[in-house]
């Protein structure tokens, strides 16, 4: 028993409340809710969404890190026809202008902060951004036996995830529920989730990442756990995460009782190593290439000693033009979203220039890098990710950014930012590189990546390494 996007036209929620409505879907850190429990959940939500003013078309406003209330707001503004935008916490004037790229300026604006979210600003900014604030409803509410009428459509404009604007502005990437659903059906078409299964919701919502681990939920109609935010307790009784490499080999390390079936692992290197680890242990691990704009994972592939991105998921297409990454299928976004509009961001002929470059392995996807983070030194193309990739083989290393920086005799050289406890001597690292890239490729100087780069969420900014190495060179 599956969920069909072309036979079912109702919210998934909805349906598993009708077939399947005792099975548990939402483990929480103080309850447990079986679907039938969740929908009424959702329609108390969407009542008291209602109440607050918020119809159908609105945008819906959450910021904060997971919790069990950003999930049902989530799913509640859906139930209203609602658009549900979702932001990390982040300094006053890149909220400001987050907001001005979601609402025209007579509409209102419909914003939650999860906790502590909110204390990051003054009583005088919060009142500077003339906010609708929404407040959760107290579970003893009225309301959750009300009948809410469902304004949920497949087709209809559901989430706005914000790029993570490595090499200029963030943009409002928007997706209706059809392509988030396209997505999980192919990776699951793989991947197995099925409804005996319990995905940890371990990646924040507002990446894609994370908010494709909901779908992946609804599509399969299992159940979903959302943590207290320590992973060595969050992990417990669960049989699938969304994890990086550095994660997953702390669990094993820790000797963490894991009942994983399956990991699927994104961020920086994995090694062969610790795939063979985690199948000791009876764990699945995976690894793919996505990006906002296509729903997250396009390709896919169960770890081998072969290091690439996999191949391509049902649903998805990519072409190679002189190694640049072109992709289409059906979860590719609705288009980029400003104050009520959105642009398509198809090309001429249809296809999404992701900026990537890569190759095919037989029928597999190697990743060479980003075609904006190729620089000229020596008269030679250096790739950024090429570098980092071999600095993140190192032990010490748990993710490396590259930051071309000006040089009057090359041109460019290459200086390495490295996320790790400590840093080599360069002298070190240099013997690492030795056998494995020219020598025009190597560092010509090594920062530790200081803590407030990381922060930020899941992906490490470029743009904001580019901007703190260049703010102490200078």
């Amino acid at each position: 028993m599956a969920f069909s996007i072309d036979d079912i036209a109702m919210a998934p929620w909805k349906y598993w409340a009708q077939v399947s409505p005792f099975s548990i879907a939402l483990e929480a850190p103080c309850e447990a809710l079986n679907w039938y429990q969740l929908e009424a959940r959702i329609n108390l939500y969407a009542y008291h969404l209602q109440q607050q003013g918020v119809a159908c078309g609105d945008v819906i406003t959450l910021v904060g890190k997971n919790q069990v209330e950003t999930l049902l707001f989530y799913l509640a503004a859906q139930q209203l026809g609602g658009i549900v935008a979702l932001t990390m916490p982040q300094p006053f004037e890149a909220l400001q202008d987050k907001l001005q790229t979601l609402y025209e300026p007579e509409k209102a604006r419909y914003v939650w902060f999860a906790d502590h979210a909110k204390t990051a600003y003054s009583t005088q900014e919060l009142a500077s951004l003339g906010l609708t604030m929404l407040m959760a409803p107290a579970l003893l509410e009225k309301g959750n036996e009300t009948t809410i009428s469902s304004n949920y459509q497949h087709d209809a404009l559901a989430s706005i995830v914000f790029t993570s604007g490595s090499t200029g502005a963030p943009k409002a990437v928007a997706h209706t529920h059809r392509q988030h659903l396209a997505s999980a059906q192919g990776l699951l078409n793989e991947f197995r989730f099925t409804q005996h299964h319990t995905w940890l919701l371990s990646l924040p919502l507002y990446h894609v990442s994370g908010l494709a681990i909901v779908y992946r939920w609804l599509f399969a109609g299992a159940s979903l756990k959302v943590g207290a935010g320590n992973l060595t307790d969050d992990i417990v009784g669960v049989s699938h995460a969304s994890l990086v490499a550095t994660q997953l080999k702390r669990l094993l390390d820790d000797n963490v009782q894991l009942s994983l079936t399956h990991v699927l692992l994104g961020g920086s290197h994995v090694a062969h190593e610790l795939a063979l680890r985690a199948t000791s242990q009876g764990i699945e691990t995976w690894l793919g290439y996505g990006m906002t704009e296509a729903a997250s994972t396009v390709t896919a592939k169960q770890i081998d000693r072969v290091s690439n991105a996999g191949h391509l998921l049902q649903h998805r297409n990519i072409k190679l033009v002189k190694q640049r990454i072109y992709i289409g299928g059906k979860t590719l976004a609705a288009g980029y979203f400003y104050q009520g509009n959105v642009t398509s961001l198809l090309d001429e002929s249809g296809w999404f220039d992701s900026k990537d470059l890569g190759e095919w392995q037989r029928d597999e996807l190697t990743i060479i890098g980003r075609a904006d983070n190729q620089f000229i030194s020596g008269g030679e193309n250096v790739h950024c990710e090429e570098i980092e990739a071999v600095l993140n083989q190192i032990d010490s290393v748990v993710q490396s950014i590259i930051v071309p920086v000006e040089d009057a005799e090359f041109g460019h050289r290459p200086v390495a930012v490295i996320h790790s406890d400590a840093l080599l001597d360069k002298e070190e690292y240099e013997r690492c590189l030795q056998a494995k890239l020219e020598k025009f490729k190597w560092p010509i100087a090594y920062y530790v990546m200081p803590q407030t780069l990381l922060e930020g969420g899941i992906k490490v900014s470029r743009k904001a390494v580019k901007e703190w190495l260049f703010s102490i060179l200078n």
